[in-house]
């Protein structure tokens, strides 16, 4: 098994939708089936457990299903990374502690979901959950997402204090990100999110990939891996085979979870199924999902339906 560490980890890593049964059950084939389309396609890592997995509707327990899950099915061929979720540092310290049983890489930071802070105390709580690990940290910086977050200067601060908190997992724009990099001298390695929107300039700023929800991965990857090789040309032209899904799914957190992962599934041929509460769809927003799946093709090669 391949070692990796954050000075290895880059590209586009996707991260894992929580998929259901008819009964709003965890669905283990679907869930396998997600993992096994996502590295057909080439992605250079796995996650979950973050806002495409849905993690505030898990259990605890499910938290620490879906990690072994995910683990048993990567199986350590890409970098595995799960996100934190927990409103306490003893709650997120024992989410820690199961990734680590079940084989992560590195661990992915969320703020505690409880109350609003300032960054002074948001510094000592992440601060105090990196020293219970040795695995490498990242900070999600999400503000317009959960309401709370840091400044590129506090984000400098924090990482020249704790220094297993290699990795910002970034969700705004590319003009943010790159005065990210900028504020912390290209020391930190970031990685960006919100659905692959500005993808190719993200890497131009340099960040060191994006890590996304599926149904639009495996252009991602091509987009990814032509700027690798500097061919901005194709990687234009697969960015911009993907932008309209991504523009469509990331109208806001619950319409990704709506339509992008129907999407995915349409794609994968994965039934989907929502956990309440949710959004539904409409008749119009299942007629673009159609459109999209039709244009971007299937997903990760042929696969089976789930039962």
């Amino acid at each position: 098994m391949p070692a990796f560490t954050p000075d290895t980890f880059h590209g586009i890593h996707a991260i894992v939708y929580a998929l259901f049964d008819a009964e709003e059950k965890l669905d283990r084939t679907a869930m396998r089936q997600q993992v096994r389309a996502c590295l057909a396609s080439g992605v250079h890592g796995m996650a979950a457990l973050g806002l495409a997995t849905e993690v505030a509707k898990l259990t605890e327990a499910e938290r620490r299903t879906v990690m072994d899950w995910v683990a048993e099915d990567t199986a350590g061929r890409v970098p595995l990374a799960f996100t934190i979720f927990g409103s306490s540092v003893a709650e997120q310290v024992a989410q820690v502690r199961h990734a680590e049983h079940a084989g992560a890489d590195w661990v992915i930071l969320q703020p505690p979901a409880a109350g609003a802070f300032g960054a002074a105390e948001y510094i000592r709580f992440f601060g105090r959950v990196a020293a219970a690990t040795t695995l490498p940290v990242a900070i999600q910086n999400a503000p317009a997402f959960f309401g709370r977050g840091l400044t590129a200067d506090e984000i400098r601060e924090l990482v020249s204090q704790h220094p297993n908190i290699q990795l910002i997992k970034g969700e705004g724009p590319v003009v943010d990100i790159a005065g990210l990099i900028e504020r912390t001298g290209g020391r930190v390695p970031v990685f960006n999110g919100r659905g692959g929107l500005e993808l190719v300039d993200n890497l131009r700023a340099g960040c060191r990939g994006m890590i996304l929800a599926p149904d639009c991965i495996d252009h991602a990857v091509h987009a990814y891996e032509a700027f690798r090789r500097g061919d901005e040309a194709a990687a234009e032209r697969a960015y911009q085979a993907m932008l309209p899904a991504a523009v469509f799914g990331m109208q806001g957190i619950e319409n990704l979870l709506c339509y992008g992962k129907r999407l995915f599934g349409a794609r994968a041929g994965i039934d989907i199924h929502d956990r309440a509460p949710a959004l539904r769809p409409v008749a119009a927003g299942e007629a673009m999902v159609a459109r999209f799946a039709k244009a971007l093709g299937p997903l990760g090669g042929p696969q089976e339906r789930s039962p």
